[in-house]
């Protein structure tokens, strides 16, 4: 939102960020055309550029997880996922952002790739 690279932003936190963070932030930047083509071809009736900028954010997170960093459990990466989006963004967003990552996972991660349940 504030378009900065990601160098800019991290050097711009008032205290260096947790070291995953980082690496998520590079990663989704890195292969951030492969998310957005994961994130189009399975949302279902929402363009991208339509959907909610924290659920936007968020997604991409997830599916750069679920995509790039396999020993991060497909339930863990969807229940924070969901815990972000309730937390952040609109009272709709934790559902949404369940059944998006979901249908990914089960592309992703035939095994083991059961969504979070909603609370």
């Amino acid at each position: 939102m504030r378009d900065l690279g990601v160098d800019a932003l991290i050097e711009q936190q008032p205290a260096p960020p947790d070291e995953y963070a980082v690496q998520l932030v590079r990663g989704v930047e890195e292969h951030g055309a492969d998310v957005d083509e994961l994130l189009r071809k399975f949302s279902e009736h929402w363009a991208l550029e339509r959907m909610p900028a924290v659920d936007r954010a968020v997604l991409r997170l997830g599916a750069y997880e679920l995509g790039w960093e396999p020993d991060v459990p497909s339930a863990v990466v969807i229940s924070e996922a969901v815990e972000l989006a309730k937390q952040y963004s609109t009272k709709d967003s934790g559902r949404f952002v369940n059944g998006l990552l979901s249908r990914i996972a089960a592309e992703l991660r035939p095994t083991g790739a059961a969504g979070a349940a909603e609370s």
